[in-house]
């Protein structure tokens, strides 16, 4: 297994994510700087890692979807390889497209950093394939873009879809107002394109994936997507 993760000017959890992929999966982790134009052909996974991108100018995301790496990303896209996308990760994927939907600022309208729980909701992805249908997670979040938006045609399609992966919930797994911090659209926490190789969500699933932070939820996405590489790989 081979990731790639891209760094950005602002990007602060790149080093978390090398570690968690590293230290979970043994993966061969290869740290790409935005100027880059292409990623090792080798590569996997790319993962867009959480952070403050181009220190959130102009738009959450909106600079760093225009970088020179991104063309290449996009081509690993489109032949069916992996992409993950965390927190600021997401908004970059939704400003590229590669996601549909926008983060518009939390219903507080401050930034919040704080464990919280999720429902798995689909299971039959590459990034969930250890998880169980409807299992309640914990990973952290911290964000101050992270309400997820798409008009109600659009919201209703994604739906239809079964592209919504994670939902907000309260910890006995109750889709609710309660279990909503950002206040996301139908408590949307992380979505997949059609395809089932684009993943994106706000929560950090590499902040809970050793015992020594808090929890391990976030080992079982590393261990789906390892399972996945190899089964294609065999």
């Amino acid at each position: 297994m081979h990731t790639a993760v891209v760094i950005f000017p602002g990007s602060n959890c790149d080093r978390d994510v090398i570690h968690a992929v590293s230290e979970i999966t043994g993966s061969v982790v290869v740290p790409v700087w935005h100027k880059d134009t292409a990623i090792p052909t080798s590569t996997d996974l790319v993962i867009i890692p959480g952070g403050f991108s181009y220190g959130d100018y102009l738009r959450c995301g909106a600079m760093a979807a225009r970088s020179p790496i991104m063309a290449s990303v996009k081509k690993h896209a489109s032949q069916g390889k992996l992409v993950l996308g965390i927190c600021n990760g997401f908004q970059i994927l939704t400003e590229s497209k590669l996601l549909p939907g926008a983060m518009l600022a939390n219903k507080t309208l401050t930034f919040i950093c704080k464990q919280c729980f999720l429902k798995v909701e689909k299971t039959d992805i590459p990034f969930t394939l250890k998880y169980k249908n409807d299992q309640i997670v914990q990973f952290p979040i911290a964000h101050h873009e992270g309400l997820y938006f798409l008009p109600q045609d659009s919201l209703r399609e994604i739906e239809q879809n079964g592209q919504v992966v994670f939902r907000y919930c309260t910890s006995s797994g109750e889709i609710s107002e309660d279990g909503n911090s950002n206040g996301s659209l139908n408590n949307i926490a992380g979505i997949v394109n059609r395809q089932g190789n684009v993943l994106g969500l706000m929560p950090h699933p590499e902040r809970a994936s050793e015992r020594i932070m808090g929890g391990t939820d976030g080992a079982l996405m590393w261990n789906s997507i390892k399972t996945w590489i190899d089964r294609e790989g065999a």
